[in-house]
């Protein structure tokens, strides 16, 4: 096994044994003193609630993780084609900047009332609400990877004669790649949670609902079971996008 394959498998390995071990003291701590369920059920309370409502919870989480999927790959698509254009065109910087700062400086959750008008309470709000959360997000790092490249190798390409698009594509997008695969890795856990946000807010299926309705009944094992599925989710995503950050920019 190569050596980052086992740096990799240690250090999983480790990520493991530290769950586990987190988790064992939660169950002591909860059978212990004896924690009601509002304050915090036991593990192996959430477990079985996970395992006896197991249907709906799946069906629910991959109805957020469709939200949060087809949101973050707009909000990415967007955010780095803004950047790009923002980069190619210096003049419109001093005029894109300030308003993407100003918009992205409120918590994107205070704009969901407003899109849950303008869009209704399907799965189409969340979309719109998880693709400006991840446009920001990725697009103020992808302004910071591009900005990072070395003038005098520009200055030393275009001496060769080569274009504008050719500085870009050979030496300004593989500088900034790094940068733009880590807001996007930032992105999946911040996809996850504006998703389910916004469901609490309205909607008519996905976790956040599922939270909703169990605070209402006041059944706080079924909240924390959704919240359980909702960070499995997380780190599948975040997990996912890792390994292509891995392989994108090997080099690293």
């Amino acid at each position: 096994m190569s050596p980052p394959l086992q740096a990799s498998s240690r250090a999983f390995a480790r990520g493991l044994f530290g769950a586990a071990l987190i988790l064992l003291a939660w169950e002591f701590a909860a059978r212990g003193l004896e924690l009601p369920h509002y304050i915090l059920p036991a593990v192996s309370t959430i477990l079985a609630h996970m395992a006896s409502d197991a249907s709906s919870l799946l069906s629910a989480g991959r109805y957020t993780f469709i939200e949060a999927a087809t949101g973050f790959a707009i909000g990415g698509l967007a955010g780095i084609a803004s950047a790009v254009l923002v980069s190619m065109v210096p003049a419109s910087r001093g005029v894109v900047l300030p308003i993407a700062t100003a918009i992205n400086s409120v918590p994107v959750v205070a704009y969901s009332p407003l899109v849950l008008l303008w869009f209704g309470i399907g799965m189409s709000s969340k979309i719109v609400m998880v693709a400006i959360a991840v446009s920001f997000t990725v697009f103020l790092n992808t302004i910071a990877g591009l900005d990072r490249v070395d003038r005098r190798q520009a200055e030393l390409m275009r001496s060769f004669g080569a274009s504008r698009f050719a500085v870009f594509w050979r030496l300004r997008l593989p500088t900034a790649l790094p940068l733009i695969l880590a807001g996007l890795r930032i992105s999946t856990v911040r996809s996850i949670i504006v998703a389910i946000v916004t469901e609490m807010l309205g909607a008519y299926d996905g976790l956040g609902w599922i939270i909703y309705q169990a605070v209402l009944r006041i059944d706080f094992v079924a909240v924390w079971a959704a919240i359980a599925v909702a960070s499995l989710i997380s780190l599948g995503f975040f997990a996912l996008v890792s390994m292509v950050e891995r392989k994108a920019v090997f080099w690293t």
